[in-house]
């Protein structure tokens, strides 16, 4: 495989997005926001109208970040394209959205400690490709789709809205949070100490250095993003799930990220998943946060639901947590089969 980008069968737009509801957000981000779409083979020959699977980021990603190239590996755009070019799948329109933040991400929810990312996708995102692109405009043509971080706003966001999204796809999406996260949060109360127990303290360190230069760093970064997210105040200040001495949770801050659990969610938002046409759901055997396990009970919360076997595609593979976009065309082709045209 040779490390050199190749020319694509479709065409990839750069674009910017002016968001109002971005405008002013806690952080001081931008509220003009990069967006790439990609269009299949054959869609500036005709004026046929296509469905479209957008595609949010992991923890720190950002929109350029799908053009990375590895070695041995080629970047989603590309592997995307080929799922199109190869005739594996119908033709879809690909919408790369953004939703970093100073904190590196959004968790693509609104809060007062980053901003209105949710209605940002939903409200902003959606009508704005409907409106530029020949799109079928309907929940029934519309999946969602994401790794990580990105694999829980993939989940969330059919449930919240399912006037918009029919379908989705989660890689290792979080969920099953007293597996995921409260291991991680024992070395956050470790990594604390040096900050005298004050997250703030090392956020204003971080933001002074080189970044991930500590072994603190990654920890307390989605530490610090996740309760901006989850448990900020009304003022936007990050509220920690637990005590940052002795790392025992907080039960009532806990309670706020726990009612963001996918896994917990299901039976509050049954009536909306169980109008959902396709879920794809995979996770590495070996994934250290134990999104596997997640997986897992986000499966068996779906079935006790009642949603159809051959609505979903369930799999666990030999991986941990990174180096798995070699599945995103998988589920790509998968949906793509599945969505309405």
């Amino acid at each position: 495989m040779l490390p050199w980008d190749t020319e694509l069968a479709g065409r990839l737009d750069r674009k910017v997005i002016d968001s109002e509801l971005l405008r002013g957000n806690p952080l001081g981000d931008p509220h003009e926001r990069p967006i790439w779409v990609y269009v299949p083979p054959g869609y500036d020959d005709e004026t046929a109208r296509y469905p479209a699977v957008f595609v949010i980021q992991g923890y720190t990603g950002h929109v350029a970040m799908w053009a990375n190239r590895r070695a041995y590996r080629q970047p989603f755009i590309e592997t995307a394209d080929a799922v199109f070019a190869s005739g594996q799948a119908p033709g879809c329109i690909v919408v790369y959205v953004d939703a970093w933040t100073a904190y590196g991400g959004s968790q693509f929810v609104d809060s007062p400690g980053t901003g209105a990312y949710h209605s940002y996708l939903c409200d902003e995102v959606v009508p704005w490709v409907d409106t530029h692109y020949r799109t079928l405009a309907d929940r029934e043509s519309r999946a969602i789709s994401g790794k990580s971080s990105g694999g829980f706003g993939a989940m969330i966001t059919p449930m919240l809205r399912p006037d918009l999204f029919s379908s989705l796809a989660t890689h290792a999406g979080d969920s099953l949070y007293e597996l995921s996260y409260v291991p991680e949060f024992g070395k956050a109360a470790r990594f604390l100490r040096e900050y005298d127990h004050d997250i703030s303290r090392w956020w204003d360190d971080f933001r002074s250095r080189t970044s991930f230069t500590k072994e603190a760093d990654s920890s307390l970064l989605i530490l610090l993003g996740c309760a901006a997210c989850f448990s900020a105040r009304e003022d936007g200040t990050p509220e920690l799930p637990f005590d940052p001495r002795s790392g025992a949770l907080r039960p009532d801050v806990w309670q706020r990220w726990l009612d963001w659990d996918p896994v917990r969610m299901v039976d509050g938002y049954a009536d909306a998943i169980r109008s959902l046409r396709a879920i794809w759901i995979d996770a590495g055997t070996r994934d250290e946060f134990f999104l596997d396990l997640g997986a897992e009970a986000f499966r068996a919360g779906l079935t006790r639901i009642g949603i159809p076997d051959d609505r979903v595609h369930f799999e666990l593979f030999d991986a941990g947590h990174g180096e798995i976009d070699y599945r995103y065309p998988l589920a790509l082709s998968w949906l793509a089969h599945r969505l309405a045209r």
